[in-house]
């Protein structure tokens, strides 16, 4: 997590944590679903990028093709106790994270003898969870928070939340990199907090480290007793831009590009997320409503989840196209990747205009799918890139197919062009290409600095 949970913002004023919306009539139905209910097919016009369902022996841990383990007590080089002051050692152990057999998910904090605690905290390995240009984003789980209330629940502080892509590896850049907490709470209050955090702390125009947020009742079903789905949609379809939040599908939150300045929510926004699921014990924000951990703090109480699932829906004129019907030889627009990892988009002063991709460096990639190479087969690769890197700093771009760690089937070199918007076209001799692939370009450099942007990209016979 690149905010290490980033949360040291978490010290919410009272005011904006007690506020609520009085929602609790709405949709309880949800909640009455069975607790090994699968994710819920797509609505129409949404298509699902990624889902898990927990499903799996008992006691065995999660599936490390869609997760990974955050343990100890801070990431390397990050914020002691995850920056927000909990006191529980993380752990993959299945003690502490397991799937129940019934398809489910068990985050369970436990004290031992010596009353030291150790919980669990997975995120996923992907961070290129944003809408596409002109569409959403929909990313929700289905939960129960941990089963209990009044005194033996001091101290818990269950979340299902996201990081901005760029805090992973660098884990001092929070809140300006973006952190979307689509459930939390405290001390096992009948409440759900959605905020947003951003800009800069402590103060800003997210008002950190408090965030923009609200809370609401859980409908029906109080949020300990029952399971219910915790919603976040993200929708670059609408001006402002908007963020909402729900609960059952009722929205008790939303934060838009017009609350903040425009390179504060660029900062925060134009980048991919990663998804975080946790069980902190004390910290900042149980802090806030009178205190943490105590004698009387019940141990092994889980958080349960059901399913997680992102979807995406719609898009503008950088929509990706349907898969298979990319033209390999026509001109492939950078801006309409279907996912990435590192990159932001900005105007481009290039012939043409548009938008081209940038801040590209060591580690990131873009992905494009179904582009079709027919039967006779590519062996060039050119690209439209500019570089602004100083002196001494030089990488790939890569071409790799259907993995992004494949072996490269072409490569071409860049150093500094000039400046960030001095374009000029590369070619680069590729091995042959029949059928239809997806298509990664990959970012290689022995510095960590940004070396390319790209504008756009072809490929020739």
């Amino acid at each position: 997590m690149r905010e290490t949970s980033g949360k040291p913002r978490r010290r919410r004023g009272l005011a904006a944590v007690l506020a609520t919306f009085g929602l609790a009539a709405a949709v309880a139905g949800a909640a009455t679903l069975p607790a090994n209910a699968t994710a819920p097919p797509p609505p129409s016009g949404w298509t699902q990028i990624f889902v898990d369902d927990f499903n799996g022996s008992a006691g065995t841990g999660v599936n490390t093709s869609n997760w990974q383990y955050a343990t100890g007590t801070s990431y390397p080089g990050g914020p002691a106790n995850w920056g927000t002051g909990e006191v529980e050692t993380m752990t993959n152990s299945t003690s502490n994270v397991s799937l129940d057999g019934n398809g489910n998910l068990r985050i369970t904090p436990l004290r031992d003898s010596a009353g030291r605690w150790t919980s669990g905290r997975i995120e996923t390995n992907r961070t290129d969870f944003q809408p596409p240009a002109g569409g959403k984003l929909r990313v929700e789980a289905r939960l129960q928070m941990p089963n209990v209330t009044g005194v033996p629940a001091e101290g818990y502080w269950p979340a299902f939340w996201m990081l901005g892509a760029p805090y992973r590896g660098n884990y001092q850049n929070w809140p300006s990199v973006g952190e979307l907490d689509i459930m939390e709470n405290v001390h096992g209050r009948n409440q759900v907090w959605a905020t947003m955090h951003c800009g800069v702390n402590p103060g800003g125009p997210c008002n950190e480290t408090t965030g923009l947020g609200n809370s609401t009742t859980c409908p029906g079903s109080t949020c300990q007793s029952a399971f219910h789905t915790y919603t976040m949609e993200w929708d670059r379809s609408v001006s402002p831009e908007t963020i909402r939040f729900l609960v059952d599908g009722t929205q008790f939150h939303s934060v838009n590009a017009s609350q903040v300045d425009a390179t504060t929510w660029s900062n925060a926004t134009n980048h991919g997320f990663f998804i975080i699921l946790n069980v902190a014990m004390g910290g900042a924000f149980p802090d806030a409503f009178g205190g943490g951990l105590d004698a009387d703090t019940r141990s092994g109480v889980p958080m349960v989840v059901d399913y997680v699932q992102v979807l995406s829906a719609g898009g503008g004129g950088t929509t990706p196209p349907p898969s298979g019907t990319r033209d390999a030889y026509g001109t492939i627009q950078a801006e309409s990747y279907d996912s990435q990892s590192g990159t932001s988009t900005e105007t481009t002063s290039d012939t043409g205009g548009g938008q081209n991709i940038g801040s590209l460096a060591n580690g990131d990639w873009a992905l494009f799918r179904g582009v079709n190479f027919g039967s006779t087969g590519a062996t060039q690769f050119v690209a439209r890139v500019a570089g602004g890197a100083p002196a001494g700093v030089s990488g790939l771009v890569e071409v790799r197919l259907d993995s992004r760690t494949a072996t490269p089937v072409g490569s071409f070199s860049l150093a500094n062009t000039g400046g960030w918007q001095s374009w000029r076209t590369v070619p680069a001799n590729i091995s042959r290409i029949t059928g239809t692939h997806d298509v990664y370009l990959t970012f290689t450099s022995g510095q960590p600095a940004d070396f390319v942007n790209v504008n756009w990209f072809t490929f020739g016979r």
